[in-house]
Order: C-alpha cells, then sequence, then structure tokens
C-alpha cells in the first residue's frame, strides 16, 4: 500500500475514534527514517493532554492490528504538532489567521528564502502575509514549509 493511502487510512481511522471528542487531527506521516515511523499529531482548544495521545493510540493501535493494512514492523507514535508546528492544510491557516509563521520558500524572493509575518490568509494557491505593515503574496507552490514562528 502507497504512503499516500496509508496516511488516508490513518487519518480516517483516528477521525473515527475522536468523532464525539473535542480532538483534531493535525497531520499523520508515514515514514521511513531508519525504521518506518506512523505519526499521528493530534490538537484542542486547550492543547492536547497525554491521556488523550493515550487513548488514540491504544484504540487506533487496536483497529491497524485488525485490518493490518501495513506491512512490515512500524513505530506508532501519537503526540501533539508541538509550539511550532508545521502549517499544511487549509483548516492550520485558517486557524493560525493572526498569528507570526515564518515561512520558507524554494527558490529566492527578493533575494531571500525565509520570511516572518503575520499569517493573513491563504486561498487559490497564494499565502498571505503582513511584513512589517507590508502586505505579501506567496505563491505556495514556491513554498517549501511555513510554520508558527516562536519568538524566544
Amino acid at each position: 500500500m502507497k504512503t499516500e493511502r496509508i496516511e488516508e487510512l490513518v487519518e480516517n481511522l483516528v477521525i473515527d475514534i475522536i468523532q464525539d471528542r473535542d480532538i483534531e487531527v493535525v497531520d499523520v506521516e508515514y515514514v521511513k527514517e531508519h525504521d518506518w515511523f506512523l505519526r499521528v499529531y493530534l490538537d484542542k482548544i486547550g492543547g492536547i493532554e497525554l491521556d488523550d495521545c493515550q487513548l488514540v493510540s491504544e484504540q487506533l493501535e487496536d483497529k491497524l492490528e485488525k485490518l493490518d493494512p501495513i506491512p512490515g514492523s512500524y513505530y506508532l507514535e501519537v503526540s501533539s504538532p508541538g509550539l511550532d508546528r508545521q502549517l499544511r492544510k487549509e483548516r492550520d491557516f485558517i486557524r493560525h489567521k493572526g498569528d507570526k509563521v515564518e515561512l520558507h520558500t524554494f527558490a529566492l524572493v527578493n533575494g531571500k528564502k525565509s520570511f516572518v509575518g503575520v499569517l493573513n490568509g491563504a486561498d487559490q494557491g497564494k499565502i498571505y502575509l503582513d511584513i512589517n505593515g507590508i502586505q505579501c503574496e506567496f505563491d505556495k507552490e514556491n513554498v517549501s514549509q511555513v510554520r508558527l514562528y516562536l519568538e524566544f
């Protein structure tokens, strides 16, 4: 089964598990590092708790054991996406509108590949940032990554 198909299947299983809770699936990734990892990132208003992750992990493990859709061995990790989470889905951009983000591009834009600004939104293949009072627009196809920006 292809990686994308596994991620989609797992996301649907998790959605079924959390349907009566105030928990949201932020992302699912099935990646090969040294070993295979199946990572599920959850969030909720007020922040995800260890008990939430444990509940989802145990129920997901049971469902995956019964279905057995993933060949070979892998490590299952269920966690929060972290404070500097990457924004990937449309709902991420909606939820974090008005938050400070760091945007990285594949190619140079005005001599730079990294920008920090306030997220004004995203639509129709564009991401909009307010960078020091200047409204900037980036083509999503040229954006390698958008993360919440942490100031220390």
